[in-house]
């Protein structure tokens, strides 16, 4: 007899759950977009960083390329 109680009697009869429904998905929605916006962020802070670093490496390289061609070969 419970069970065809909870089966007859939804949570929300169906004419009023649809607000809650199309608010759910709404505020889905936007966490996605704000999730996708900080991982956008992330990603570009992190290839300007590795940007530096690679001109950090080859300024170090043609450095010591430099010293190693000034040195006297004995």
């Amino acid at each position: 007899m419970s069970r065809l109680v909870i089966a007859v009697a939804p949570a929300l009869p169906l004419h009023s759950a649809g607000k809650y429904v199309a608010g759910a998905y709404i505020v889905f929605l936007a966490m996605v977009l704000i999730y996708v916006a900080i991982m956008a962020t992330r990603l570009s802070r992190t290839e300007r960083e590795i940007a530096q670093l690679q001109r950090d490496v080859d300024a170090q390289r043609s450095a010591r390329d430099a010293d190693r061609e000034r040195e006297p070969v004995a």
